[in-house]
């Protein structure tokens, strides 16, 4: 009877050759997700690749530079933008001839193609021998600003463009039931329903670190560390908890003097916004009359007496040490697409107050894992205040959040999922894709030249 059953038994997941195309490989939670998706599917057995239009080993997670992770950089030497204009057309240019090259070097050599961010590269793409998947974080149009009618012309090809080119993958994956909406809506042609795929934290390195190796609390004895934890852009909203932190003056005046907010994240010299964002924030903090401090590292002697810490740039070590040490996460962004820090932080057992829109609907549970109040200083800093007062409520919370992880946001059930959305490629044909890269090779060269018209026209971003 076993040997029957044996024969009766699906086979395991084929091994497969698969290549992830990623834009920008730096620190991020796309990148994060990127990273952790390939280290998975490489512990199942499958041969993986990430290709890239720039990597810098001094500005990446740790598993892109070690080895763990083969990754390939092409088209770096490509500019970024042109005279800090015209972002998006050269975004597109490094993304097609990142493409180009795949196609004339590898077009045979992987059986997947996982695309995220940019799906301009999809015609180019769908030449190889391989099958596509694109895992859309949030769709571009919807990020893009349009201060004014020129900005608005200037978007209209790339916006087709997106939806076109979107619409050409064999499988496409989001990040939450929230971006499906989103997504349905701001793409109207693309008939397919795309499936939801959770992003997930790998246990075992979480496990692994540990306790940070510096002691970073030396000059931060008896003081309650309060983090913010996201890259220095102004759609997420960092103001807001700077603005919660201070409201915390008078609904808890008696711990104010032992209270400090650590504004940790993402941070890119490369990046304009990064740098003019981090200055407005310093500016803000101190306008309200919080002493502030621009470090890289905790353990440097000027923290001891700040209020507000920001701490561009940190490494898994601060990383490590905050969520260990921190009373709670204050995460801002509004509708937010997943975020990937709130789960990161209920599995180290912390609280999260966040904003109760968007991807934390779907990671938080109000008032078991975390708080989710109106993005206002005011509901903030009341959340905050629940645990200031009783730091006792972090244990009970904290465990909540570290059970809900372990449910639904592991590295293995990501993996897992991910591997049948793999194998759902070979057994079902999208013919809505197939019809799109034939729209794609008659239309394309038409609109990209009124894109570079429109842009030489325009200048614009």
């Amino acid at each position: 009877m076993d040997d029957i059953a044996s024969d009766l038994r699906l086979p395991p997941t084929p091994r497969l050759r698969v290549a992830f195309v990623h834009p920008d490989l730096g620190i991020g939670g796309a990148e994060r997700l990127v990273v952790d998706a390939a280290v998975g599917l490489r512990a199942r057995g499958h041969a993986v690749a990430v290709f890239t239009s720039h990597h810098d080993p001094t500005h990446c997670f740790a598993e892109t530079r070690d080895g763990s992770l083969p990754v390939v950089v092409r088209g770096d030497w490509l500019p970024r933008s042109i005279g800090g204009k015209a972002v998006v057309l050269c975004a597109i240019v490094r993304s097609l001839y990142l493409a180009c090259t795949m196609l004339l070097f590898e077009s045979k050599d992987f059986d997947v193609l996982i695309v995220d961010q940019l799906s301009i590269s999809l015609p180019i793409l769908r030449f190889s021998a391989a099958r596509i998947l694109f895992y859309c974080h949030f769709p571009d149009k919807l990020l893009a600003k349009r201060e004014s009618f020129i900005k608005k012309l200037y978007r209209i090809p790339f916006d087709l463009m997106e939806e076109i080119t979107t619409r050409m993958a064999d499988c496409i994956v989001v990040n939450s039931n929230f971006t499906r909406q989103i997504f349905k809506d701001a793409f109207p042609s693309i008939k397919v329903n795309p499936k939801v795929l959770y992003p997930a934290i790998r246990i075992e390195a979480y496990n692994a670190t540990g306790g940070s190796t510096k002691d970073f609390r030396k000059h931060l004895k008896n003081k309650t560390i309060l983090v913010s934890i996201n890259r220095f852009e102004r759609k997420k909203n960092i103001a807001l908890a700077i603005q919660a932190f201070s409201t915390l003056r008078e609904t808890c005046k008696d711990d104010w003097d032992k209270l400090v907010l650590v504004v940790a994240g993402g941070y890119d010299t490369r990046v304009a916004e990064n740098v003019e964002h981090l200055d407005e924030l310093n500016s803000a903090a101190s306008g309200i009359g919080l002493r502030t401090v621009v470090t890289k590292s905790l353990d440097a002697l000027e923290v001891g007496n700040a209020q507000v810490i920001f701490l561009p740039s940190f490494d898994e070590e601060h990383r490590t040490f905050l969520l260990a040490e921190a009373l709670c996460l204050i995460y801002t962004p509004t509708n937010e697409h997943f975020g990937i820090v709130p789960v990161e932080a209920m599995y180290a057992g912390l609280p999260v107050v966040a904003a109760n829109s968007g991807g934390p609907l779907e990671s938080i549970v109000d008032g078991v894992t975390g708080f989710l109040r109106e993005p206002e200083p005011g509901a903030f800093a009341e959340a905050i205040s629940i645990l200031v007062k009783g730091p006792s409520n972090k244990i009970e919370i904290g465990k909540a959040g570290k059970q809900r992880v372990l449910d639904k946001f592991t590295l293995d059930a990501f993996t897992t999922q991910l591997e049948r959305h793999l194998e759902v490629l070979f057994l079902e044909f999208n013919w809505d894709a197939t019809w799109a890269f034939i729209m794609v090779v008659f239309v394309a060269p038409a609109v990209l030249l009124m894109s570079v018209f429109v842009a030489l026209l325009v200048f614009g971003k």
